[in-house]
């Protein structure tokens, strides 16, 4: 059941302002019209009742929800799981344009890639990631996290160059793993640095395992505008209940986000950080896909409703509560206005072949993805038996009813 293509509405040209979204199924179980034009919601309606101004699309038997975004990818190694990581520019512009026309298909209108600078490739993956966010302009929101080696010593200083030249360039956040530095506190000074020197946001990647590291992050994080989002945190789940909650409390005050990898992917150390601890503890929990086919996930898929179908079947959220975490948790940490299915709001929708959240988070192949207004994917699935197969089906009911008939 491949992925299409992004296409055009049927009718439609980029230029067209005006969507009629005809008999659409919401969460709360109405069915409605949904009128669309530059790039908002215009209008909600009860089915039928709302008049077609430019082109319709029906979505009798689709759910249509706010589109999910995709918080945490790594554009510059995607679909390297088959081939050498080192690339050329080419190359990465290639694969990462590949992988954000993946990612929304699946419905992740808003993507934000972690990119490594520095080493060999210096900004070369970067400047080839944001070449890729240029040329899917109208199609998707793609924003880059710069993501340097080391900060500190002398070992550091180009690195910390480098990741100024990185926003100048047009990385929309600073972040790395302070972790892989050997002074970790001085990583994130300097990040912190940056980002208030720019007005960028921060984007960290740490395992969450030193308490005592994540408190002084808090520390420091706390008045920066814009916040902080560290992820994916696994390491607090292997820390004894009393710690991690006191750690929670802690990022909770600071206002820290937290974007967890259901998918795994992100390291050698698998797993999910405590969401229902983080939760409960008022931190702000998005959900991001991570790895696409490479090294760290070979299998990969990049798919948001995935990561909320692993949150809810492993940590017993709602579907609602999980969905959220691809949805308003993950714009939110991205920086993004919020998306409800009314009037005023942004026109970055998702409809799902289904009735229900639930069931469309558990199998979910139809989708029509709409981004600024306009439907820029779609994807069909056709399941089909053979007549045998059909058949065979149909009469074993039947005997097993005779059979114990009197």
């Amino acid at each position: 059941m491949p992925d299409s293509q992004p296409q055009p509405p049927e009718g439609a040209t980029a230029g067209t302002t005006a969507l009629l979204l005809a008999g659409a199924r919401l969460t709360d179980g109405r069915t409605v019209d949904v009128q669309v034009g530059s790039g908002r919601i215009e209008a909600v309606g009860t089915a039928g009742s709302l008049p077609s101004q430019g082109s319709r699309v029906d979505l009798g038997g689709y759910l249509l929800l706010p589109a999910p975004a995709e918080p945490h990818a790594h554009s510059d190694t995607a679909l390297t799981a088959d081939q050498p990581a080192s690339c050329t520019p080419e190359d990465i512009q290639r694969r990462a344009t590949e992988a954000a026309l993946l990612q929304l298909g699946h419905g992740a209108t808003a993507q934000r890639s972690h990119v490594r600078i520095g080493d060999v490739q210096g900004l070369a993956a970067l400047e080839a990631v944001l070449k890729t966010r240029r040329s899917l302009r109208g199609l998707a929101d793609l924003t880059a996290v710069a993501v340097p080696r080391l900060l500190t010593g002398v070992a550091g200083a180009d690195g910390l160059a480098m990741l100024r030249d990185a926003v100048k360039m047009g990385a929309a956040a600073v972040g790395g793993c302070p972790d892989l530095d050997p002074d970790p506190t001085g990583y994130a000074e300097a990040v912190l640095t940056v980002a208030a020197e720019h007005g960028v946001s921060v984007d960290l990647h740490t395992e969450g395992d030193d308490p005592a590291r994540l408190a002084r992050l808090a520390a420091m994080a706390g008045g920066l505008r814009g916040g902080v989002t560290l992820g994916p945190c696994t390491g607090l789940a292997r820390l004894p209940l009393d710690v991690a909650t006191r750690a929670a409390d802690q990022l909770a005050a600071a206002g820290v986000r937290v974007v967890c990898l259901p998918q795994g992917g992100c390291g050698e150390v698998r797993g999910t950080a405590p969401v229902r601890l983080l939760r409960a503890a008022g931190v702000q929990v998005a959900a991001g896909s991570g790895a696409l086919r490479d090294a760290a996930n070979p299998v990969g898929r990049g798919d948001p409703l995935e990561a909320a179908y692993l949150l809810a079947s492993q940590t017993g959220m709602r579907a609602n509560e999980a969905y959220a975490t691809v949805s308003s948790a993950a714009r939110e940490a991205m920086g993004l206005p919020e998306v409800r299915v009314e009037a005023g709001f942004p026109a970055e929708l998702l409809a799902v072949r289904g009735e229900r959240l639930d069931a469309v988070l558990s199998l979910a192949y139809s989708r029509i993805v709409v981004h600024r207004g306009r439907v820029v994917a779609r994807t069909s699935a056709v399941r089909e038996y053979c007549d045998s197969a059909v058949a065979v089906a149909l009469e074993l009911p039947r005997q097993g009813r005779s059979d114990a008939g009197p």
